[in-house]
């Protein structure tokens, strides 16, 4: 089977920033290094066309490469911060479809601040939390369907 295209959106827990203060024990399990493994399987799709990996800020910029684009859910008309990072083959970047700001972040007592839509996954422990801070916004992955359909 031939695909045209490939849209990747690899698991981040083991590869994204705001995780990196357990990647010591993460790479003494192992689930770090299949992680990479696993997003590096995407980027060797030698025979398809047309691929986008996408993934939070994380350890790929530097141990795959820089990505091609970064993208926040506030351009595509959620008002929500998330920096994204996008890698692409064949595809060209995402233009923004409906700037609007962003919400204000959460300041805490510490001086440390959180995107506001954090704020619903301050409850959920595990599997649950990573879920709820995996999520594309809606305004993306419309850009995505839209701008790339054709191709």
């Amino acid at each position: 089977m031939q695909w045209d295209m490939v849209l990747a959106f690899p698991p981040c827990t083991h590869l994204a920033v705001s995780g990196a203060a357990w990647f010591e024990e993460k790479k003494r399990n192992g689930l770090q290094q299949m992680a990479i493994g696993f997003f590096l399987a995407f980027t060797a799709l030698d025979h398809v066309p047309h691929v986008a990996i996408e993934n939070p800020v994380g350890i790929m910029s530097t141990l795959y490469r820089k990505p091609d684009q970064i993208i926040n859910p506030w351009q595509f008309g959620d008002p929500y911060e998330k920096k994204t990072c996008l890698w692409l083959k064949g595809l060209p970047p995402l233009e923004p479809t409906n700037i609007v700001e962003p919400n204000p972040r959460i300041v805490y007592a510490s001086g440390k601040s959180d995107p506001d839509w954090h704020a619903e996954t301050r409850g959920l422990k595990g599997h649950k939390r990573s879920v709820a801070r995996s999520k594309t916004f809606p305004g993306i992955a419309d850009a995505m369907a839209k701008q790339w359909r054709s191709l």
